[in-house]
């Protein structure tokens, strides 16, 4: 590149001179906070300001548009065809900020930024520790952690609201993605300790549609993955209550109100010999895989790519956490034939 000369520089005639003058960066994160929450009281919140800052922002943003960027329906705000362009904008400029922040960061010999993460309830388990790790090696990173359903994380994924999301199932029928399996999902038939199934070998799907289920609300990807396999087989299962938490259905298996389909992942902490119990039933473990997932064309930030990159990476020790949880899991990974390595992807930076 040739030094920087002054008689040779020509500004840009897409210079935006208005706006730079009449509109500041907080006002517009006032703004993409509040079209990203639906709440001018969340926004506050979120940034640790009094709402009638938020508002007074707001005003001095429309005011220097010269149009309405809001209109109220009911108790709540959505934001006009205005707003929504200003949002757009936002999330472009705010994308291209956060890489040039990292960049900075880069030259300076550490990694800073910010991560956006929305994963579906059961990756709760799991997902910590891997940020940890990857917090560990670097540190100037910030995370933000969204944990929801799946038919939730698909609202999401179709707003942008985040860099990556870890599912249980890529939504490849719903949604044009990139999905890059990296860590094994087995689900498992869970029975109280007492049950007297415990210790049986081979246990037929009939028999266990003979007992009372307790599944995951609707919008669960779990849930689904249960029904189908009973579908599968012309069974239909008994069951009892659902319930919006995998901690719920474990202290309600535990106090003999039924059994449950969960991912072996649920048992992490207390591992596999406590109360709950895990059941030899024929055709389990249902082995899935993990995914990280963001919509296709979609140019990640720098910070995205790296936690990209660290997660494929990171998909052997995963393997072995969940072997050393359930040591029988051993068996089905190697039987298994739907669940690939994860690969690496094309491209992706270190």
């Amino acid at each position: 590149m040739p030094p920087f000369s002054e008689q040779s520089y020509t500004p840009p005639a897409a210079m935006p001179d208005f706006l730079i003058r009449h509109v500041t960066l907080r006002q517009l994160q006032v703004f993409e906070a509040i079209v990203r929450l639906g709440s001018f009281t969340r926004a506050a919140e979120e940034l640790f300001l009094t709402q009638p800052t938020v508002s007074m922002q707001i005003k001095k943003l429309a005011d220097s548009l010269g149009l309405p960027l809001f209109e109220h329906v009911g108790r709540n705000v959505r934001p006009t065809e205005a707003g929504m362009e200003v949002y757009a904008s936002c999330r472009k400029l705010f994308e291209t900020l956060a890489n040039l922040e990292m960049t900075m960061a880069d030259l300076k010999g550490i990694k800073a930024g910010r991560l956006r993460l929305g994963v579906i309830t059961t990756a709760k388990y799991f997902t910590p520790e891997v940020l940890g790790e990857f917090c560990q090696l670097y540190p100037g990173i910030d995370v933000a952690l969204k944990v929801s359903n799946r038919d939730r994380i698909i609202e999401r994924i179709h707003a942008n609201e985040d860099d990556l999301y870890i599912m249980g199932q890529a939504p490849t029928d719903q949604l044009d993605v990139e999905a890059f399996p990296f860590a094994p999902n087995p689900l498992v038939v869970m029975a109280p300790r007492n049950h007297p199934l415990v210790g049986q070998k081979n246990i037929t799907l009939e028999r266990i549609a003979q007992e009372p289920l307790i599944l995951r609300e609707p919008g669960s990807g779990i849930r689904d993955a249960a029904l189908k396999v009973f579908d599968a087989a012309g069974l239909k299962p008994k069951v009892r209550m659902e319930l919006g938490s995998n901690e719920a259905i474990k202290h309600a298996i535990v106090g003999g109100l039924g059994l449950s389909v969960l991912s072996l992942h649920t048992l992490t902490l207390e591992g596999t010999e406590g109360p709950v119990a895990i059941l030899d039933v024929k055709g389990f473990p249902i082995m899935r895989q993990w995914y990280l997932v963001y919509p296709k064309g979609k140019e990640l930030s720098l910070v995205a790519r790296a936690f990209l990159d660290f997660a494929l990476e990171n998909e052997p020790r995963m393997r072995e956490r969940m072997e050393d949880l359930w040591p029988q899991l051993s068996a089905h990974l190697k039987d298994c034939k739907t669940c690939p390595p994860a690969k690496k992807k094309q491209g992706a930076s270190k």
